[in-house]
């Protein structure tokens, strides 16, 4: 079971360390092409601030367009032929962007057609890797399961992030689109090596009117239910701020900071190294003071310090940026991680797929509006107001969570009510352990 030495968990589960390779892999692939899609879109095309805002908010849209019906159809399927098809499809779009460039076919419209098709694949594998996670891990191992993986992936995105701004200055941003393929292909090779198979899914009657069944499923199990219904709005509020700021960020810190692509690489690496360490101390801090505790103090708490990325200035005045960064994303990281081991405990597994697409139709669906809002900001204002506006809206959020059943309790609960009551009043009482 879980026990065992510290890391033990990598050493001794064959499939769980090749789903962590490759899922480590794409997060650096998808890291680089953070860093050089923009740079891509600026440097090479001459693109407008609203223009690199609609490249992100492409990547994003799939989740508003086909996020819920992805969760039922997940639900129905064995989710690793899914996963295997979706890197695929990603290795062979981010491939397809260089090789374009080579016949002068690249354009913005390109871009955009690539990060709407990427971001399609990435809803169907995000949502099948979710929901398959549970089947290879046993309830105790899924705790240190999912900060392994949110560890490697944030320590994964650091190097992206650094190596992006690196590769684009050597290499070319364009060519930077080789190593997200490359990464995928890692993906593909580490999917196909594990050796579970999944059962498979009993086919009963699916048409049109049982999707929507099943999609409606989802979204009730999220309104009728006093501890994801809080999670959730918070997850959508906190990202729509977000992506505000990150989708004009790169843009900020070249245009109004005066920096070089390299050095803008390397400061967002340094502020998403942040995420390494919310990974190190989520199970840590949620040990001694429980999960809901937790759960405040990383979404609440930390990132209060976004106030300081508007102010960033050039020399020592980086560190403004770093430090805000660094403290977003460890709260980000932590508070993912709780939730995460939250919901594969408490949602019942049959409905597991439904709640993941459901939870991210709301969470993520946010985030190409959040892309939107930044840039139409940062056209109507100048910069600095417009990372101002949207760094401002990460601590607001989480007023959502303040406000709700987790301020009053110690912990949030590992097994659903098999009633309809209500929230325990005694809020120490019994429950152990949970944004994406």
């Amino acid at each position: 079971m879980s026990q065992g030495i510290r890391g033990g968990l990598l050493r001794r589960h064959r499939d769980f360390r090749l789903l962590w390779c490759g899922e480590t892999a794409g997060k650096f692939g998808a890291s680089v092409t953070g860093v050089a899609m923009p740079l891509v879109a600026v440097s090479t095309l001459h693109a407008s601030t609203l223009e690199v805002g609609l490249l992100s908010a492409a990547a994003w849209a799939p989740w508003l367009i086909i996020g819920l019906p992805v969760g039922a159809w997940v639900d129905r399927l064995r989710r690793r032929p899914i996963m295997l098809t979706s890197a695929a499809v990603s290795l062979l779009l981010f491939a397809g962007i260089p090789i374009a460039a080579w016949f002068n076919w690249l354009s913005i419209g390109l871009l955009l057609a690539v990060a709407l098709l990427t971001g399609t694949a990435a809803v169907f594998f995000q949502t099948a890797y979710s929901a398959y996670l549970p089947s290879i891990l046993e309830p105790d191992d899924q705790p240190e399961g999912n900060a392994k993986l949110h560890g490697s992936a944030s320590a994964a995105q650091i190097a992206g992030l650094g190596s992006g701004g690196l590769i684009a200055q050597l290499a070319g941003a364009v060519n930077g689109m080789f190593a997200n393929a490359a990464t995928f292909l890692v993906s593909l090779i580490c999917l196909a090596g594990i050796r579970h198979r999944e059962p498979r899914v009993t086919r009963t009657e699916h048409h049109p009117a049982s999707l929507v069944g099943e999609v409606r499923e989802g979204l009730r199990l999220i309104a009728n239910d006093p501890w994801f219904r809080p999670l959730t709005l918070f997850g959508a509020a906190s990202n729509l701020a977000l992506m505000g700021y990150q989708s004009i960020q790169v843009v900020f810190l070249i245009q109004s900071v005066g920096l070089t692509p390299g050095t803008v690489g390397a400061l967002i690496a340094a502020a998403s190294a942040g995420g390494v360490a919310g990974a190190f101390v989520a199970r840590r801090v949620a040990d001694q003071v429980g999960t809901a505790r937790a759960t405040l103090l990383f979404e609440l708490g930390l990132p209060m310090l976004a106030l300081l990325i508007p102010l960033t200035v050039g020399g020592a005045g980086v560190l403004l940026f770093v430090t805000g960064g660094f403290c977003v994303s460890a709260g980000v990281v932590a508070g993912n991680i709780i939730k995460a081991s939250f919901q594969q405990r408490y949602c019942p597994p049959d409905l597991l797929g439904r709640l993941t697409a459901s939870t991210a139709f709301l969470n993520y669906g946010t985030i190409p509006l959040g892309a939107m809002l930044g840039g139409t900001l940062g056209t109507t204002f100048d910069l600095r107001t417009a990372m101002a506006i949207t760094t401002t809206g990460v601590p607001l959020a989480a007023l959502i969570l303040f406000f709700s059943p987790i301020r009053r309790s110690r912990d949030l609960p590992t097994s659903r009510p098999t009633s309809n009551s209500t929230l325990p009043l005694d809020t120490d009482a019994g429950t152990v352990l949970p944004r994406q």
